[in-house]
């Protein structure tokens, strides 16, 4: 691995400190428990939104925006017990499990995978954007770079309350440096 990548895993746990790995019971729940499947998650969720038809500049924007969300870890749970899951932070009584026809516990149950899977959670991710409408696709799509693209995710995706765009952006920048 690469000091970079080496780099990028270990800021983004120290950065985030509202976000805790532990899980709720259930399902099957697997742990990041090194950088190497950190950074597997990160090239995965790359890829998957490269293959979906997005430049890479966009796909390294939404992983650098998960990267301050949950590093890339599906079983992320937030700190303290607050209502984010998964790599986007979902709220539970929300976009987790409650809200109709758009829900990532629904979506599981539909597909017959577990909520916890990186693979089911990335196919959420597009599904919201590609098939539900409003979490900013198409500005998206019409960004011209990294920054905006980036941007754009973190205000029509994450709706995040606490942003610090300026992590995401660097950690969007670095995503596509390592696989880009």
């Amino acid at each position: 691995m690469t000091p970079t990548l080496r780099i990028l895993g270990a800021i983004a746990i120290a950065s985030l400190p509202m976000i805790g790995t532990a899980c709720s019971a259930g399902d099957d729940q697997g742990y990041a428990s090194s950088d190497e499947e950190l950074s597997t998650n990160e090239k995965a969720a790359f890829h998957f939104f490269v293959d979906k038809g997005l430049k890479k500049y966009q796909a390294a924007a939404i992983v650098g925006n998960l990267v301050q969300e949950s590093s890339v870890i599906p079983t992320a749970v937030e700190f303290g017990g607050g209502p984010g899951r998964g790599i986007a932070q979902w709220s539970v009584g929300g976009r987790w499990d409650h809200d109709s026809g758009d829900n990532v516990a629904w979506f599981a149950h539909k597909h017959n995978k577990s909520r916890w899977s990186l693979e089911l959670q990335l196919e959420f991710v597009w599904y919201e954007l590609d098939t539900v409408g409003g979490y900013g696709l198409k500005a998206l799509r019409n960004s011209s770079n990294i920054t905006e693209a980036t941007i754009a995710f973190e205000r029509d995706f994450e709706g995040c309350g606490t942003c610090d765009q300026s992590k995401r952006i660097e950690y969007a920048k670095q995503v596509l440096k390592a696989f880009g």
